[in-house]
C-alpha cells in the first residue's frame, strides 16, 4: 500500500481511482470518435495542441468531485442506492465547476458536443463498473495475514481497528499468548492459537506475511532468534505502535514507552521545511484576508445586529513552545459566556448565537485567525491552540500533552480532520494521537493533504461545534 505521510492508503482506494480515471478518460475519447465520425477528423482533434490537458482538466475535477462525496470510501460503493445517489451528485457538481470553468477561460472546453455525450456515459460506466468491481472482488487481492505476538492492550486494540475496516484489507489469523496459558481464548474475533515459542511453526502454517509484536512484557519473552529468522525469510515483523501508526495515522499513546519516541524514524524538522512552510503562510493568509474581506464585513454586520458588540472575540492560547498568545475569532457565543468559569465546547452548547451556529458550521468564525497567522503566532496546519486552563489541566492527565508545542498551532490540523472536536480529557488524549503523528511525519505534501481534507469536512459540516 502507499502512504501519506505514514498512513497507509487502501488498495481498494487506489483501483478505484485508477478506474475512475481511465473510465473518463476513455468516454471523452469515445466522445470525440462519435462527435466525429471520420477517423482523420477526429484524430486531427485529439492531436490539436492542448487537447490532453483539456482532457486532464475533465478526468482532475471528476476524481476530486468523487473524492469530496466520499466516494473513495468503500462502505459508500458497496451500497448500490447511495452510490446511485452520490455519484449523480459528483458528477452533476463536476459539470458545474466546469461549467464555471469554461466560462473563466473559454479555451480549455472540449466542446458542447463532446460533453452532452461524454457526461451519461461517464455515470452509466462508473455506476455499472463500480457493482461489477464490487461484486467480482477486483477491489482486494488475496487479504495480507497478520499474527500478533502478544496479548498487551495495544494489540487488542489494534486487531479491532483492522476488524472494523474491511478496506484495509488485512486478516488477522490470531494472538500468541507470552506464556501459552490461554490457548482457545477469545480476545477480539481471532482467538489465541498458541504460544510465542512456537511463532515460526504457526508462521509457516498459517501462510502469514506480517507478525505484529504486542507483548504485554519484553523483557526475557521476546523471541528474538525466531523474529530473525522470519525477518531474513522475508516475513514482515512490526511493532504494534508502529503498525498501529501506519493504519491509524496516529500514534498509540497508551503503554506507549518515551524511548520508542526517542528511537523512532521521524520528528525532524528541516530549516528549508520550516522557511517554505512560513512562507506559505504567509502568502496564504495575505490572498485569504483579501478574498475572503467581504464575508468578513457581512459576518462582523450580522453579530452586530444580533447581540451587538464586541465583533471579534480574543482569547489567551499556548503557542510555539508554550509561549502565549491571544487568538482571534468573530464572537459566535453570547457576551460574557464564561462568567462561570471555562468550559469545554458541546454539541448544542446553549452558549452559542444563531449567527454563531451558522458561522461555526461554515467555518468563518476562524476567518481572523489569519492575522494571528500572519504576526507568526499560528500556523495554517498544525494542533489546535489549548487554552492554559486546559493545558494544564491536560499535562497532569495526558502523558507527554506538552511536547505538542514544539510546533505553531494551527487553523487547522490532521487531528480536526481526523477526529472529532476534542471535549474531554479522553478525547483530548486521542487528539493528541493523531497531533504527534502530524509532527513526527512533518511535510509540505502532509500540510496539503489535511487542507484538501478540511475543505470536505468544511462543506460537509463535520465536526463543528
Amino acid at each position: 500500500m502507499l502512504s501519506i505521510g505514514g498512513q497507509k492508503i487502501p488498495t481498494s482506494t487506489l483501483v478505484l481511482l485508477l478506474f475512475d480515471v481511465t473510465v473518463i478518460v476513455f468516454c471523452e475519447l469515445l466522445a470525440v470518435f462519435v462527435r466525429f465520425p471520420v477517423f482523420e477528423v477526429a484524430l486531427g482533434f485529439l492531436t490539436t495542441p492542448g487537447t490532453t490537458l483539456r482532457i486532464g482538466v475533465v478526468a482532475l475535477v471528476s476524481v476530486i468531485s468523487l473524492y469530496y462525496n466520499d466516494l473513495y470510501a468503500l462502505s459508500v460503493s458497496s451500497r448500490k442506492d447511495e452510490l446511485f445517489l452520490r455519484l449523480l451528485q459528483s458528477l452533476g457538481m463536476a459539470c458545474l465547476v466546469l461549467a464555471v470553468l469554461y466560462y473563466a477561460v473559454p479555451g480549455l472546453g472540449l466542446g458542447r458536443g463532446i460533453a452532452v455525450l461524454a457526461a451519461p456515459l461517464i455515470f452509466v460506466l462508473m455506476f455499472g463498473g463500480r457493482i461489477l468491481l464490487q461484486g467480482s472482488g477486483a477491489l482486494f487481492a488475496a487479504p495480507q495475514r497478520i499474527l500478533v505476538v502478544g496479548t498487551s492492550p495495544a494489540g487488542v486494540s489494534l486487531v479491532k481497528e483492522i476488524v472494523s475496516r474491511p478496506e484495509l484489507n488485512l486478516k488477522v489469523v490470531g494472538f500468541l499468548d507470552e506464556r501459552g496459558e490461554n490457548i482457545g481464548k477469545s480476545l477480539v474475533n481471532p482467538r489465541v492459537i498458541g504460544g510465542i515459542d512456537d511463532v515460526e511453526s504457526i508462521v509457516k502454517r498459517e501462510n502469514v506475511d506480517h507478525v505484529i509484536l504486542a507483548l504485554a512484557e519484553r523483557r526475557g519473552m521476546m523471541p528474538v532468534s525466531s523474529l530473525l529468522q522470519m525477518k531474513f525469510n522475508g516475513i514482515g515483523v512490526d511493532h504494534v505502535h508502529a503498525y498501529d501508526e501506519k493504519i491509524t495515522g496516529r500514534l498509540l499513546l497508551e503503554h506507549l514507552s518515551p524511548s520508542w519516541l526517542i528511537f523512532s524514524e521521524g520528528f525532524r524538522k528541516p530549516p528549508f521545511i520550516l522557511a517554505l512552510k512560513r512562507t506559505t503562510d504567509v502568502l496564504v493568509s495575505l490572498v485569504g484576508l483579501l478574498i475572503g474581506l467581504p464575508i468578513m464585513i457581512f459576518v462582523a454586520i450580522a453579530i452586530v445586529l444580533e447581540t451587538g458588540r464586541p465583533i471579534l472575540f480574543s482569547q489567551e492560547r499556548v503557542g510555539l513552545q508554550g509561549k502565549p498568545f491571544r487568538i482571534l475569532k468573530f464572537r459566535s457565543m453570547r457576551q460574557n459566556a464564561e462568567a462561570a468559569g471555562p468550559e469545554w465546547a458541546a454539541s448544542d452548547d446553549h452558549r452559542v448565537t444563531k449567527v454563531g451556529r451558522l458561522i461555526r458550521q461554515c467555518r468563518l468564525d476562524e476567518l481572523p485567525q489569519l492575522f494571528n497567522v500572519l504576526r507568526g503566532e499560528m500556523s495554517l496546519i498544525g494542533p489546535r491552540p489549548e487554552r492554559p486552563f486546559f493545558c494544564d489541566l491536560l499535562e497532569k492527565n495526558v502523558p507527554l500533552f506538552v511536547l505538542r508545542n514544539s510546533v505553531r498551532p494551527g487553523i487547522t490540523g490532521w487531528a480536526q480532520v481526523k477526529y472529532q472536536y476534542g471535549s474531554s480529557i479522553e478525547e483530548a488524549k486521542i487528539k493528541l494521537e493523531y497531533d504527534f503523528f502530524y509532527i513526527k511525519h512533518l511535510s509540505l505534501f502532509l500540510d496539503l493533504v489535511i487542507m484538501l481534507e478540511t475543505a470536505k469536512v468544511v462543506f460537509s459540516g463535520r465536526g463543528a461545534k
